[in-house]
C-alpha cells in the first residue's frame, strides 16, 4: 500500500489544481505547535465529521481551503468530497466510509503533510 498510496499522491500531485497546495504560514504552525500525532488525530476527526458520512452535508463544498493543514491537505491530495475520492481514489460514493477506507484517507492526509513539512524540518 505503501507504494501504491505514494504513487497516488504524486500523480494527484502533478494535476494543475492539486499542485498550487502547500504548507503555509498558520497552516504550518499548527503542525510545529501541535506535532503530527495531535494533527493525525484531528484529521481522523474531522474525516469521521465531514466525509465519513454516506452523504455529507454540503459535499463537495465542506472543506474549506484554509484554517487547518488538514484541509489543505484535503485538496491537494483529492480527499475533499466523495466525488473526489471516487475519481482519484476509487471508493466510490453513496456509503459511509468503513475503519479502512476512513484510515486510508487519514493516511494520505498525513503523509502528505509530513512530505511538504520534511523539506524544511527534520522528520516530526
Amino acid at each position: 500500500m505503501t507504494d501504491e498510496l505514494d504513487d497516488r499522491l504524486d500523480r494527484i500531485g502533478r494535476h494543475p489544481f492539486r499542485a498550487k497546495f502547500r504548507l503555509r504560514g498558520r497552516d504550518r504552525a499548527v503542525v510545529d505547535l501541535r506535532g503530527i500525532t495531535t494533527v493525525r488525530k484531528h484529521a481522523g476527526e474531522l474525516i469521521g465529521r465531514r466525509l465519513a458520512p454516506a452523504e455529507p452535508r454540503n459535499d463537495g463544498r465542506q472543506t474549506p481551503y484554509r484554517g487547518h493543514p488538514v484541509f489543505v491537505a484535503q485538496h491537494a491530495t483529492a480527499t475533499c468530497c466523495r466525488t473526489c475520492l471516487a475519481r482519484w481514489h476509487g471508493i466510490p460514493a453513496g456509503h459511509a466510509l468503513d475503519d479502512a477506507e476512513r484510515a486510508y484517507v487519514v493516511e494520505a492526509i498525513c503523509r502528505w503533510i509530513v512530505k511538504q513539512y520534511a523539506p524544511h524540518h527534520p522528520p516530526l
